[in-house]
């Protein structure tokens, strides 16, 4: 993607034109767009272009749209200021529905907090009430994969999951009440999944260039959202505990975090498996941990591993 300024095509001040240029640059033209100095008030004041998909508008003013959002999120000072500004953006690309959340802190939770959302009516209380989210295969995708993925794909990719019949039945009522199709985008920090956003409603194909943009999006609205709610240091920040892990504990807990059994570590630390249980029993108690998920989960949280 290249940017262009010129003055003779609508908006007068600027136009953005598409070339074929390789996706790994387009953090770099989205910055550059970030910090050209554009007239805000315009960006404000552009009228709204109609549904990005369907109304024949191009793949420059589609991404203008998306662009536009990421300079004026930067500039929002409410949630619900920022809401709106979402909301806008979604309804030009015909995304009926969202979800922008953040990940449970809990091992194995399955309940996140939302920061945003518009869901079908009734389906809430439906993806309760037949407890969809023990085996929702979004959450399960969310906790393997680090990229963009299309709603439809999140089964498919499931094939060999014991739960597979029940993941597609969720699907099909999601789909009854208006979820076809559509898009989630994790959002990882230093210590792993940190949330992520949804987009979806009736199917809409997304280019390469679009899914890059909309990645963006997911992180900044994430991060803004946090911001204006005074909470984003918390989130940025690492738990510390009151005493340091020696280097053999953080050794121990890498490995515990890759999934290594007792006698591996041992293997692997050339010393003998009652050692090894030795030094996870101190871990629980220098931790405050159940039990070995939980030191993984908190070492994860605290920084000590990634």
């Amino acid at each position: 993607m290249r940017v262009e300024k010129v003055s003779a095509a609508p908006p007068e001040w600027l136009t953005i034109r598409l070339y074929a240029a390789p996706i790994q640059n387009l953090a770099t033209q989205i910055q550059l767009l970030l910090t050209t100095d554009v007239d805000h008030q315009h960006l404000r004041e552009l009228p709204n272009k109609g549904k990005a998909h369907g109304k024949g508008l191009g793949a420059a003013v589609s991404v203008y749209l998306i662009v536009q959002f990421l300079v004026l999120a930067g500039e929002t000072r409410t949630p619900d200021e920022l809401t709106k500004q979402l909301e806008e953006l979604l309804a030009n690309y015909s995304f009926d529905f969202y979800r922008l959340s953040l990940q449970p802190k809990s091992p194995g939770g399955t309940k996140g907090t939302a920061l945003a959302s518009r869901w079908p009516n009734g389906w809430r209380d439906l993806y309760a009430a037949k407890k969809y989210a023990l085996v929702d295969p979004v959450a399960r995708m969310l906790a393997l994969s680090h990229r963009p993925f299309r709603l439809r794909d999140a089964v498919s990719r499931q094939r060999s999951d014991p739960k597979r019949t029940r993941m597609q039945r969720m699907m099909q009522d999601a789909a009854r009440h208006g979820v076809t199709d559509g898009y989630v985008f994790p959002i990882h920090g230093r210590t792993g999944l940190l949330g992520s956003m949804m987009v979806g409603g009736r199917p809409v194909d997304l280019s390469p260039t679009e899914i890059a943009l909309f990645d963006a999006v997911a992180k900044k609205t994430m991060w803004r959202f946090l911001e204006v709610r005074g909470c984003a240091s918390g989130i940025e920040g690492t738990e510390t505990l009151d005493a340091d892990l020696t280097r053999r504990e953080i050794d121990v807990v890498s490995y515990l975090a890759e999934g290594l059994t007792s006698p591996e570590i041992a293997k692997a630390l050339q010393i003998s498996s009652h050692t090894v249980d030795w030094y996870i029993h101190g871990l629980q108690e220098k931790m405050s941990a159940k039990n070995r998920q939980h030191v993984v989960a908190l070492a994860l949280r605290k920084g000590f591993v990634t």
